[in-house]
């Protein structure tokens, strides 16, 4: 049983580095699957959904070489495999890109349900819908999607999403642009992830306009080449660090960002007292007084991220007065306030509203990390408390942090990772 092993109370000050952006790499790396020819992915995150999306890669055919810790090259010209493993699907939500990259390329998919964070019912319905409307046949049986076309290859349409979705617009995207014709994707997400992920298959020669916007236009292409590029630094990431140091007290020169990217975090953590300087490619959060309270909506980009709702919870824990969270994304975000409870929070959640009513004080205990995002706020909000807080299934934390230990220590977070045997009682790993 692996944990983290947090001594709470240490102001934190130093530099921190911020990696490349878990949700564009997710991304990017199945949409090589699209390209005749080698893609140099450069700045990609050293995480276990990488491993994982690199591991479907191989099993589908795709050469892949590891350059060097962040720089992968990925040759998918001889795949001719359209049906990915239900075993490593199963382990990773993003999985469901690869429908996007085989259909695109292939015209032909068989995928397992994907898997990853349980915090509400997540459905694809938006997905299937663009890829019906592009022309593929759905059917969805035994855990598995298969999907395929009549003629080998989609074709262009409109495709309207009722829902700004992240997901449905990528692998929309993906499908559409080695498709006949022109699609044109609306009420699409605008995250700086999806743009990420355009910009990328540009760069290999798609034909994407309106990224960024709630349009997107592509026209279809009969090749794209392969080539090098760059993933953009992680706005989720860089957000959960600037809320530790919130929490926790001190200053610490957050580098490698888009300070743009950061716009929605930075303002509320203005509102409560932080103090946040940009700079070309960082941003110096300093936190020396005490925390205000503040309203919290989460939204689709640039609103507040969902993603970043817990981390920003656990601030509010220890502001004065009383704050109002509102959860406008996911239905069961809340999971992770029985945990924050046992540290001594006062939350009360009804429906997708919570109240935090600010304490003096935060003390450690032993918790849980329920998925990636909570199991970071939990992090955040050790490193704030009192004492001791020991946090369990950290794999889900591992799923979207690098390095985040080593980090956290090099700017003077008392934090470890240990491996304790089952039964080992939890003062002794201590």
């Amino acid at each position: 049983m692996t944990k983290y092993i947090i001594h709470g109370g240490n102001p934190l000050h130093g530099e921190i580095a911020i990696s490349g952006a878990k949700n564009a790499a997710v991304a990017i790396l199945p949409a090589t699957l699209l390209v005749d020819g080698i893609c140099r992915i450069e700045n990609i995150p050293q995480i276990s959904d990488v491993t994982r999306i690199l591991e479907i890669l191989e099993e589908l055919g795709a050469k892949i070489h590891v350059v060097n810790r962040h720089t992968v090259d990925i040759d998918c010209s001889h795949v001719r495999n359209t049906r990915a493993s239900y075993e490593i699907m199963r382990q990773i939500r993003a999985s469901y890109y690869v429908i996007g990259g085989l259909l695109g390329r292939f015209g032909s998919a068989e995928v397992a349900m994907p898997g990853g964070c349980d915090f509400g019912v997540r459905p694809i319905d938006q997905h299937i819908k663009g890829f019906i409307a592009l022309g593929a046949k759905i059917d969805v049986e035994g855990g598995f999607i298969r999907a395929e076309t009549a003629s080998g290859r989609l074709e262009g349409t409109q495709v309207y999403l009722d829902v700004v979705s992240v997901g449905a617009t990528i692998n929309i995207m993906l499908g559409a642009c080695r498709a006949r014709g022109t699609t044109i994707i609306e009420n699409a997400a605008k995250e700086p992830h999806v743009v990420d992920v355009a910009n990328f298959l540009n760069s290999m020669g798609a034909d994407i306009m309106g990224a960024g916007t709630d349009v997107i236009k592509i026209r279809g292409v009969d090749y794209m080449k392969g080539g090098f590029y760059s993933i953009i630094p992680d706005q989720i990431e860089a957000g959960t660090y600037m809320t530790a140091v919130a929490a926790a007290g001190g200053e610490v020169l957050i580098q490698n960002v888009i300070p743009k990217h950061l716009e929605c975090i930075t303002a509320k953590l203005l509102e409560m007292g932080v103090d946040v300087e940009e700079r070309d490619d960082a941003v110096l959060v300093r936190r020396t007084g005490p925390l205000r309270k503040a309203n919290i909506k989460t939204m689709p980009y640039p609103g507040f991220p969902t993603d970043m709702q817990p981390q920003i919870v656990a601030c509010l824990c220890l502001a004065e007065g009383t704050s109002v969270v509102t959860e406008g994304v996911w239905d069961n975000r809340y999971r992770y306030v029985a945990e924050f409870k046992r540290l001594g929070a006062n939350i009360r959640v009804d429906g997708k509203i919570a109240v935090v009513e600010g304490v003096e004080r935060l003390t450690g205990a032993p918790i849980r990390a329920c998925d990636l995002r909570a199991g970071a706020a939990m992090v955040v909000a050790g490193l704030a408390a009192e004492g001791l807080t020991e946090i369990d299934s950290i794999y889900h934390i591992e799923r979207g942090y690098e390095s985040l230990v080593e980090k956290l220590q090099n700017v003077g977070a008392d934090i470890q990772m240990v491996t304790v045997p089952d039964g080992v009682d939890k003062q002794q790993a201590g």
